[in-house]
C-alpha cells in the first residue's frame, strides 16, 4: 500500500517521511514546485532514495489528485505556519490552509482513500480557558494563522459526518528539534545564544508552552494514523508539561554554558488580544488509545537540538528577523 505525505519537506514532515521509511511504509511525498527542483529537508536524507518525490502546489486541485492517485492513504501536513505573516496576508493562509485542504479531503473522497490523517495545532484552541487542555477545549482564532487551522479542522470533520470519509486529526502542542525554521522560539534562542552569545532578542517572555521533541510528535502521527478507533476525531500530542519563554531561554543558555540578557524586540510581540499566553496538554486521550508514549524529556530534547544547531549554525541567520 502507498501512502502520500504533503509538506514532506518541511519541518515535521521530513521527519515524518523518514519514519516512515524506517518503519516501512511505501511512501510517496508532494513538495511544492520550485525551479531549483529542491526537495527540502529532504534533500540530502539518507532515506531519499527510498521516498517517490512529486513536485506540485497544495492550493492546486488537479496537482493534488494527480499525485494521490494509487495511493491508499494521506498525511497532509502542507500548511503556511508562520503566525507573524499571517497578520500581512491572511488571505495566503486561507489560500493554503483552507483550501489546501480541501482539495485533499475532495481528492480522497473521490479515489475513495482508506486512511487521511489531517495536522492541526494547539493554536486552534487560544489562551488556556482551563488547564490541562483537553480536545473539548473551546476553539479560538486568535490569530488569522489559527483561525484557518479551525476552519480547515472543521471542513475535515464536515467531511467525516457527511460523507463518512475516514479521517483523523492530530493536534500537537508545539513542536522542536533539528530542522525547524529560526522563526520557532527555540530555534531562535539557540542560534542568537552561540551567535551573539551574551544578548538574547525575544518578544513577548511571559508565555508557557507545552513542548514536544519532533520525533515523539511524529511517532504521535503513525500511532494516531494506525489506530482502528479514531476516525472523525481530534487527537491531542503533548507533554502534559508547561515552560515560560523567560525559563526556557535561561534553561537553553545554562546547557551552552552561557549568561544571557534578553531584550524585549517589538517587532516579535503579537498584537496584545492575539497572544496565547497559556499552552498545557491533556494527553490522555492519545495515551488511552494508541501505544503512544513519549521517549524525550524537554532537557534531552534541547540538548539534541542545540547540537543539531551547532553543527548547521551557517543555516541560521540570528541577525535577520524575517516574519
Amino acid at each position: 500500500m502507498k501512502f502520500l505525505i504533503t509538506g514532506a519537506g518541511g519541518f515535521i514532515g521530513s521527519h515524518l517521511a523518514e519514519q516512515c521509511v524506517i518503519e516501512g511504509f511505501n511512501i510517496r511525498v508532494l513538495l511544492r514546485y520550485n525551479s531549483r527542483n529542491s526537495f527540502g529537508w529532504l534533500e540530502n536524507s539518507i532515506y531519499r532514495k527510498e521516498i517517490e518525490v512529486t513536485f506540485g502546489d497544495i492550493r492546486d486541485f488537479d496537482s493534488v489528485v494527480r499525485v494521490m492517485e494509487g495511493c491508499q492513504g494521506v498525511f497532509h501536513l502542507a500548511a503556511l505556519i508562520g503566525i507573524p505573516y499571517s497578520y500581512v496576508s491572511p488571505l495566503a493562509y486561507i489560500k493554503t490552509n483552507v483550501e489546501g485542504t480541501y482539495n485533499v479531503l475532495e481528492a480522497a473522497r473521490i479515489l475513495q482513500l482508506e486512511n487521511i490523517l489531517i495536522t492541526s495545532t494547539s493554536e486552534t484552541y487560544g489562551t488556556a480557558q482551563y488547564i490541562p487542555m483537553d480536545e473539548r477545549h473551546p476553539i479560538v482564532g486568535q490569530s488569522p494563522y489559527s483561525a484557518s487551522k479551525i476552519a480547515a479542522d472543521q471542513l475535515a470533520i464536515s467531511y467525516h459526518k457527511a460523507f463518512n470519509l475516514p479521517v483523523k486529526i492530530a493536534r500537537p502542542f508545539n513542536t522542536f528539534g533539528p530542522r525547524q525554521s529560526a522563526r520557532a522560539i527555540i530555534p531562535t534562542i539557540i542560534a542568537q545564544i552561540i551567535n551573539r552569545h551574551d544578548e538574547v532578542r525575544l518578544g513577548n517572555v511571559n508565555p508557557t508552552r507545552d513542548l514536544t521533541y519532533i520525533l515523539d510528535t511524529v511517532q504521535g502521527f503513525l500511532e494516531i494514523w494506525k489506530s482502528k478507533t479514531l476516525y472523525g476525531e481530534i487527537v491531542n500530542i503533548g507533554m502534559n508539561e508547561e515552560i515560560s519563554v523567560s525559563e526556557l531561554a535561561c534553561m537553553i543558555a545554562k546547557f551552552l554554558n552561557k549568561e544571557i540578557r534578553i531584550l524585549s524586540d517589538s517587532d516579535r510581540i503579537r498584537p496584545a488580544q492575539s497572544e496565547v499566553n497559556r499552552l498545557r496538554c491533556d494527553n490522555a486521550k492519545i495515551l488511552a488509545n494508541t501505544n503512544w508514549r513519549p521517549r524525550y524529556s524537554l532537557e534531552k530534547g534541547i540538548k539534541e537540538t542545540i547540537d543539531w544547531i551547532s553543527e548547521n549554525r551557517v543555516l541560521y541567520k540570528p541577525e535577520i528577523y524575517n516574519v
